[in-house]
């Protein structure tokens, strides 16, 4: 049996609890306030991510046994080889890896947009050219690399540099929520008569409702990164559901606060006709003034930053986990003999994200859209894995409905699926979004195809050894 190369424990609870959190609360909780007023209107926008974020617990359930179980780097990628075998856990990864690579310059492009509502005169410099009618501007490609290579920098270091970065961004996130939506809150101009009317205009309540919820795995996407650092946990995996939970309802009451600060400090639907591109900056500006839109600036950067390292932390762990199973290039799973990082990945990480930004910002849009459908089949195969696990060992079950909930994870998780792909639903991909599926997914053939011979060739007991760290038979 080949010896198998492991990552260093060190991660604390409130080093991956804030990984998880952090990731959740992205730009798009700060950035997307008015987009969500339009869809659904407050209260159903508010009870879109109330909803979502049950079904993200729905999910969380299954994670949980999985992870006391199998507490390996890869987390949905050793899931779908325990669930469905060697292939599908290929198809998992692989769309999985794009999903979570391609958040990472999403976020620093987003770092270029704060800079460019705040400081528009310095970052806004440097014309180059415009992709899909987005203008892509020097300055703007800096400020994202210069943010790419610092957070590269810090996962480069150790493990623990992560889990310490992280935690001081998100309690920076935390403070600065909770000050802008008290602030605007207590503003003059607040009213709950502002909040009227509570659904969208011209549009059914259930299906602005629907709207909201057909994006939960995009706006939760993060509390997985907790499960992909199982295998550097100093801690016992029985605190992983609690961690999850507490990151998943923490995400979903920052989410509503920004949302309902946007809109109670005037006529919410006034406030969306003035077309402002960032509503909720605009609100605040208005409402608190340039001391207020300073805090919440500060929260977008740590929400940026946060989930740049966070999804960082994911994808190195992704493909440094494929790579251990010999299905990436045997260098990714490589470790530092004096940080503990697989720094190999991880600056493979750094290079693709520093080639997205000259892409612009719109197609890296269409490319998260249809990675969202790659973080509905990782949810899939967990639940599958976990009923599966269940099924075969009883004791694995944390209460008598563990295996009804793990069923009814993988129909929410076909739901989203659903949702995504199938014409006339509320998130129907766009063209643009299917053609990128298309790209990745012949990709993925070719870089199979040339693999597929030595990869059929492993025993399962190698891989049982490689992916799971033991034999699945030894249960």
């Amino acid at each position: 049996m080949p010896e198998r190369v492991e990552l260093q424990k060190s991660l604390k609870p409130l080093h991956v609890g804030s990984l998880a959190l952090g990731c959740i609360i992205g730009f798009g909780c700060f950035v997307l306030a008015g987009d969500f007023l339009q869809r659904s209107g407050p209260l159903g926008a508010t009870i879109g991510l109330l909803v979502g974020a049950l079904f993200m617990l729905l999910i969380a359930e299954s994670y949980a046994p999985l992870v006391e179980r199998f507490p390996v780097a890869g987390a949905e990628f050793a899931h779908a080889y325990y669930a469905a075998g060697r292939y599908h856990a290929y198809v998992c990864g692989w769309f999985l890896t794009l999903g979570y690579l391609c958040i990472i310059p999403l976020n620093a492009t987003a770092l270029a947009l704060l800079g460019k509502f705040l400081a528009p005169e310095l970052f806004a410099r440097g014309y180059l050219y415009s992709v899909a009618g987005f203008d892509v501007f020097l300055g703007e490609v800096m400020l994202a690399s210069t943010a790419i290579l610092v957070v590269g920098y810090f996962n480069y270091r150790s493990v623990r540099s992560v889990g310490d970065f992280q935690l001081v961004l998100t309690t920076i996130l935390v403070a600065t929520v909770v000050l802008v939506t008290v602030g605007s809150f207590l503003a003059p101009s607040a009213s709950f008569e502002n909040l009227k009317p509570a659904f969208a205009p011209g549009r059914a309540p259930l299906a602005g409702i629907l709207a909201m919820v057909a994006i939960a795995p995009w706006l939760y996407v993060g509390f997985d990164t907790l499960p992909q650092a199982a295998e550097e946990v100093a801690f016992s995996h029985k605190q992983t559901f609690r961690l999850m939970v507490i990151a998943i309802l923490a995400g979903t009451a920052m989410y509503v606060a920004v949302l309902l600060a946007t809109a109670v400090v005037a006529p919410w639907s006034e406030l969306v006709a003035e077309g402002s591109p960032w509503l909720t900056g605009a609100t605040v500006r208005r409402s608190l003034g340039t001391t207020g839109l300073a805090v919440l600036g500060v929260a977008v950067g740590a929400a940026i930053f946060t989930g740049i390292n966070g999804f960082y932390l994911a994808s190195s762990r992704l493909m440094f986990s494929m790579a251990r199973a010999k299905l990436l290039p045997s260098f990714f799973a490589k470790i530092h003999p004096e940080h503990g990082t697989p720094h190999i990945a991880i600056a493979f990480v750094a290079a693709v994200s520093l080639l997205a930004p000259w892409f612009g910002r719109q197609a890296l849009v269409w490319v998260v859209d249809m990675s969202a459908l790659g973080t509905a089949f990782g949810y899939a195969y967990t639940c599958l894995a976990a009923y599966i696990l269940i099924g075969r060992s009883p004791k694995w079950a944390r209460s008598r409905w563990s295996r009804f909930l793990t069923a009814a994870g993988i129909v929410v998780s076909v739901g989203f699926i659903v949702l995504l792909t199938v014409p006339g639903m509320p998130a129907f991909m766009a063209t643009p979004s299917w053609l990128a599926l298309v790209a990745w997914t012949a990709l993925g053939v070719l870089f199979f195809v040339s693999r597929a011979a030595e990869y059929r060739r492993i025993p399962k007991e190698e891989l049982d050894h490689l992916i799971l760290k033991e034999s699945a038979r030894a249960e």
